[in-house]
Protein backbone atom coordinates (compact mmCIF):
# COMPACT_ATOMS: atom_id res chain seq x y z
CA UNK A 1 0.00 0.00 0.00
CA UNK A 2 1.22 3.16 -1.01
CA UNK A 3 1.60 6.49 1.84
CA UNK A 4 -1.04 8.22 0.06
CA UNK A 5 -3.71 5.34 0.38
CA UNK A 6 -2.93 5.12 4.16
CA UNK A 7 -3.21 8.37 4.84
CA UNK A 8 -6.19 8.99 3.18
CA UNK A 9 -7.97 7.76 6.19
CA UNK A 10 -6.35 9.83 8.24
CA UNK A 11 -6.00 13.46 9.69
CA UNK A 12 -2.58 13.95 11.93
CA UNK A 13 -3.20 16.57 14.26
CA UNK A 14 0.10 18.31 15.25
CA UNK A 15 -1.32 19.16 18.63
CA UNK A 16 -2.19 15.94 19.25
CA UNK A 17 -2.34 14.62 23.14
CA UNK A 18 -3.42 11.38 24.77
CA UNK A 19 -2.06 7.45 24.14
CA UNK A 20 -0.18 6.27 21.42
CA UNK A 21 -0.35 2.30 20.51
CA UNK A 22 2.12 0.87 18.19
CA UNK A 23 -0.44 0.89 15.70
CA UNK A 24 -0.23 4.28 15.56
CA UNK A 25 3.47 4.51 14.27
CA UNK A 26 3.34 4.17 10.23
CA UNK A 27 7.36 2.76 9.03
CA UNK A 28 7.39 3.72 5.01
CA UNK A 29 10.31 3.24 2.34
CA UNK A 30 10.82 4.49 -1.51
CA UNK A 31 11.49 1.17 -3.52
CA UNK A 32 11.53 3.19 -6.46
CA UNK A 33 15.20 3.44 -6.54
CA UNK A 34 15.23 7.13 -7.48
CA UNK A 35 15.77 9.50 -4.03
CA UNK A 36 13.53 11.97 -5.34
CA UNK A 37 10.47 10.33 -4.98
CA UNK A 38 7.62 11.85 -3.05
CA UNK A 39 7.11 10.64 0.10
CA UNK A 40 3.76 9.69 -0.45
CA UNK A 41 5.02 7.05 -3.13
CA UNK A 42 6.65 5.72 -0.53
CA UNK A 43 5.12 1.72 0.36
CA UNK A 44 4.37 0.99 3.73
CA UNK A 45 4.93 -1.80 6.08
CA UNK A 46 1.54 -3.16 7.18
CA UNK A 47 0.44 -6.15 5.53
CA UNK A 48 1.72 -9.60 7.36
CA UNK A 49 3.71 -7.35 10.23
CA UNK A 50 3.26 -8.42 13.38
CA UNK A 51 6.06 -7.04 15.26
CA UNK A 52 7.44 -3.23 14.43
CA UNK A 53 10.43 -2.09 16.64
CA UNK A 54 11.99 1.04 16.65
CA UNK A 55 15.23 1.07 18.39
CA UNK A 56 17.51 3.68 19.36
CA UNK A 57 20.66 1.90 20.15
CA UNK A 58 23.04 4.96 21.51
CA UNK A 59 26.61 4.47 21.04
CA UNK A 60 28.57 5.18 24.86
CA UNK A 61 32.16 5.77 25.88
CA UNK A 62 32.62 5.21 29.26
CA UNK A 63 35.40 6.95 31.11
CA UNK A 64 36.63 7.29 35.41
CA UNK A 65 37.97 10.64 35.84
CA UNK A 66 39.50 11.72 39.53
CA UNK A 67 37.46 12.43 41.86
CA UNK A 68 34.39 12.50 39.71
CA UNK A 69 34.17 9.01 39.11
CA UNK A 70 32.75 7.38 36.04
CA UNK A 71 31.48 9.41 33.61
CA UNK A 72 29.05 8.24 30.33
CA UNK A 73 29.27 10.15 27.27
CA UNK A 74 26.93 9.45 24.64
CA UNK A 75 28.71 9.92 21.77
CA UNK A 76 26.13 8.67 18.67
CA UNK A 77 23.05 6.77 18.03
CA UNK A 78 21.98 3.97 15.66
CA UNK A 79 18.54 3.92 14.15
CA UNK A 80 16.87 0.63 13.60
CA UNK A 81 13.93 -1.11 12.82
CA UNK A 82 12.76 -5.12 13.51
CA UNK A 83 10.32 -6.33 11.57
CA UNK A 84 8.90 -9.63 12.22
CA UNK A 85 5.22 -11.41 11.04
CA UNK A 86 4.02 -14.01 8.17
CA UNK A 87 4.93 -13.20 4.58
CA UNK A 88 2.31 -12.31 2.50
CA UNK A 89 3.26 -12.75 -1.20
CA UNK A 90 1.61 -9.97 -3.46
CA UNK A 91 2.43 -6.99 -1.01
CA UNK A 92 4.09 -4.48 -2.23
CA UNK A 93 6.43 -3.77 0.39
CA UNK A 94 7.07 -7.48 1.25
CA UNK A 95 7.96 -8.35 -2.05
CA UNK A 96 10.42 -6.04 -1.96
CA UNK A 97 12.30 -6.63 0.85
CA UNK A 98 12.27 -10.38 0.21
CA UNK A 99 13.44 -9.67 -3.52
CA UNK A 100 16.44 -11.54 -4.54
CA UNK A 101 18.12 -8.60 -5.16
CA UNK A 102 17.31 -7.12 -1.60
CA UNK A 103 18.32 -10.59 -0.04
CA UNK A 104 21.78 -11.08 -1.49
CA UNK A 105 22.11 -7.52 -2.35
CA UNK A 106 25.15 -5.37 -0.28
CA UNK A 107 26.18 -2.05 0.08
CA UNK A 108 24.01 0.86 -1.53
CA UNK A 109 22.21 -1.63 -3.53
CA UNK A 110 20.37 -2.43 0.10
CA UNK A 111 20.12 1.41 1.29
CA UNK A 112 16.93 3.01 0.95
CA UNK A 113 14.94 6.21 1.81
CA UNK A 114 12.51 5.51 4.66
CA UNK A 115 9.87 7.88 6.98
CA UNK A 116 8.68 6.64 10.08
CA UNK A 117 5.87 8.93 12.06
CA UNK A 118 3.16 8.96 14.47
CA UNK A 119 -0.33 8.69 12.08
CA UNK A 120 -1.99 11.14 15.38
CA UNK A 121 0.35 14.00 15.08
CA UNK A 122 2.33 13.55 11.75
CA UNK A 123 5.87 13.69 13.85
CA UNK A 124 8.79 11.45 12.67
CA UNK A 125 11.74 11.06 10.69
CA UNK A 126 13.30 10.81 7.35
CA UNK A 127 16.25 8.96 6.72
CA UNK A 128 17.78 5.97 5.05
CA UNK A 129 18.24 2.64 5.90
CA UNK A 130 19.70 -0.79 5.02
CA UNK A 131 17.40 -3.31 4.56
CA UNK A 132 18.91 -6.61 6.31
CA UNK A 133 17.14 -10.30 5.90
CA UNK A 134 17.67 -12.31 8.50
CA UNK A 135 14.96 -14.62 7.86
CA UNK A 136 12.47 -15.02 4.77
CA UNK A 137 10.01 -18.13 5.87
CA UNK A 138 10.52 -19.88 8.45
CA UNK A 139 8.19 -21.96 10.74
CA UNK A 140 7.15 -25.00 11.62
CA UNK A 141 4.62 -27.15 9.11
CA UNK A 142 1.50 -26.07 8.31
CA UNK A 143 2.14 -22.79 10.27
CA UNK A 144 2.26 -19.20 8.01
CA UNK A 145 6.13 -18.58 6.84
CA UNK A 146 7.41 -16.76 9.32
CA UNK A 147 9.88 -13.36 8.47
CA UNK A 148 12.86 -11.14 10.32
CA UNK A 149 13.92 -8.25 8.72
CA UNK A 150 16.39 -5.46 10.23
CA UNK A 151 16.71 -1.20 8.62
CA UNK A 152 19.20 0.36 9.97
CA UNK A 153 20.60 3.74 9.15
CA UNK A 154 22.59 4.30 6.92
CA UNK A 155 24.32 7.30 6.36
CA UNK A 156 23.46 10.91 7.93
CA UNK A 157 21.19 10.90 11.26
CA UNK A 158 17.40 11.11 10.22
CA UNK A 159 15.91 14.48 10.12
CA UNK A 160 13.41 15.90 11.69
CA UNK A 161 9.77 15.47 9.76
CA UNK A 162 6.58 16.06 9.88
CA UNK A 163 3.41 14.63 7.60
CA UNK A 164 1.25 17.04 5.93
CA UNK A 165 -0.86 15.50 3.05
CA UNK A 166 -0.59 19.37 1.12
CA UNK A 167 3.43 18.44 1.32
CA UNK A 168 4.29 15.08 1.82
CA UNK A 169 7.53 15.36 0.57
Amino acid sequence: MKLSALMANHTPKTDYEGWVTNDDFVLAVDISGEDSTDVSNYVVAEIGVAGLDSNLNPITQDKTYIRAGQSTMKTGNQRSFSLSGDRYAGDEFQDYIMSHDIKYGTGNAVVVPYVYFCLLNGKGEKGKVSIIVNSDGSGEAGNSAEIDVELKKSGSQPTEYTYSAATSN
